[in-house]
């Protein structure tokens, strides 16, 4: 299963959906966003893509009322867990934090095969020895909004755990589309 990892989106929808779509032709089936979605009406680019989307809020936490009132809409394929989440997915212990420092402390747990994270805006991709004597990998996909930095997402496998950096492609028309 492939996995699109998002995080700090801030706002900035054309972005989110460029890298979102461009994810999806690629196979990602899931969307994990680490936070700093802001306004939980930005996640609604990402509706007609039909995946799941799997979402915790960060330091730039928005309406979380309205975020969970989002989620408990009947058919919808968003789910927020609050601050952090453990979830499973393809047979996968995935654990979203958006701080990295937290992110690195589950990762030496052992007890997570993947650990996603945000915050600092520097797409990252890492191993972490573990207390079990394992290794756990710790993916921070950077800014989707480029709030400071390039637009960056990751593109995940779970099944053979390789995860790439890639620079969300935009276009202007995603622009005119946004404005109308």
């Amino acid at each position: 299963m492939k996995v699109c990892i998002v995080s700090d989106s801030h706002d900035h929808r054309p972005l989110l959906e460029a890298a979102a779509r461009s994810a999806k032709a690629d196979g990602a089936e899931a969307i994990l966003h680490c936070g700093d979605v802001v306004a939980p009406s930005t996640l609604n680019v990402l509706k007609p893509l039909e995946l799941p989307i799997h979402v915790i809020h960060g330091n730039n936490a928005g309406d979380l009322y309205m975020m969970a009132r989002i989620a408990s809409q009947p058919g919808n394929q968003l789910t927020f867990y609050g601050q952090d989440a453990g979830i499973n997915l393809a047979g996968r212990k995935i654990f979203l934090v958006h701080y990295p420092h937290y992110a690195h402390a589950m990762a030496t747990t052992g007890d997570w095969d993947l650990v996603c994270c945000g915050h600092d805006h520097e797409a990252n991709v890492e191993v972490i020895d573990n207390i079990k004597g394992g290794q756990t990998l710790v993916v921070n996909p950077g800014t989707v909004g480029g709030v400071a930095a390039p637009a960056t997402y990751v593109l995940g496998d779970l099944e053979t755990m390789k995860f790439e950096i890639r620079a969300v492609e935009h276009s202007s028309t995603e622009d005119e589309r946004e404005a109308s």
